[in-house]
């Protein structure tokens, strides 16, 4: 039986949407529970609704801009600096843009913030999550990375930031692309090791996601909202995947509404998971 009361978490993307449901479910359960946000005053509402409806003290958060590659890795210094476990990571933060923008550190924005942050996130905290997995191997620690079900269009390796040519969709298709072959190939690296990486589509959301992008987003966004999921239902995989017992030996899998299902066909091809972690890696290293 797991103690969630010895359990931490940090949950990207954490003060709306999912990520908040993720985050409040998860601190129902007693677990120590960090949320980052891009807005203190929405981390801090965050953190006190969490509080309030749960009855779990435990609840912290850290602002960062997590499109800003510095500033991921100085959240997992200070998360390292203020505690020497972590148990589940979940990579939820994500945006779509439909106009080309670039991160401070001159990376397309979607890829910055959709896959960048994930890769760099996870590789810096991840003596942690290593250290967790060996003192609870009944448990293991958990990877859990939102992904979508408009991954369907395979990296454009020749354009990899859309430099000659953008679009807001093929830019964050591609994006949900990458989490998906990032944790094939990091589940791979992982095997063996207690820890398992699964990443999920949690369904078209009702959420505020296109918010930032103009006044024809916020409309069509508004009327699709009548035909989607609640946060509360697209929150429910991630959930699963980071505390049920029955994926405690499942790792490298694609999961959407609780069951593991079939990813896009492109995504099974172990070079592509080593190239993108390769380039990965090459930008990383040089930022």
């Amino acid at each position: 039986m797991v103690d969630f009361k010895e359990k931490y978490a940090l949950v990207t993307g954490a003060t709306n949407g999912i990520g908040f449901v993720t985050a409040l479910e998860l601190a129902r359960l007693g677990i120590t529970v960090m949320i980052v946000g891009r807005n203190e005053a929405r981390c801090l509402e965050a953190v006190k609704r969490i509080a309030d409806e749960t009855g779990n003290p435990t609840i912290h958060y850290m602002v960062a801009d997590l499109s800003d590659m510095r500033a991921v890795r100085l959240l997992a210094q200070a998360y390292r600096a203020q505690f020497n476990q972590l148990d589940i990571l979940v990579n939820n933060v994500g945006a779509i843009f439909m106009k080309r923008l670039e991160s401070v550190d001159g990376l397309e924005m979607t890829f910055a913030l959709n896959h960048m942050s994930y890769f760099v996130l996870t590789q810096d905290l991840l003596p942690l999550i290593q250290h967790s997995a060996e003192r609870d191997a009944e448990f293991g620690a958990r990877i859990v990375n939102v992904s979508s079900g408009a991954h369907v269009l395979p990296v454009n390796w020749k354009d990899l930031q859309f430099q000659r040519s953008y679009s807001g969709f093929r830019a964050y298709s591609q994006s949900k692309h990458m989490n998906v072959l990032f944790t094939y190939e990091l589940a791979k690296r992982l095997a063996g090791t207690g820890i398992t990486v699964n990443a999920l589509h949690p369904g078209a959301v009702a959420t505020n996601f296109m918010r930032d992008n103009g006044w024809f987003s916020k409309a069509l966004s508004s009327v699709a909202k009548v035909f989607q999921k609640s946060p509360q239902e697209g929150a429910q995989t991630s959930i699963y995947l980071a505390t049920s017992p029955n994926v405690h030996n499942v790792s490298g899998k694609y999961f959407d509404n609780c069951a593991e299902r079939k990813s896009f066909p492109a995504t099974y091809d172990p070079k592509a998971w080593a190239r993108l972690w390769e380039i990965s890696q090459q930008i990383a290293d040089r930022i």
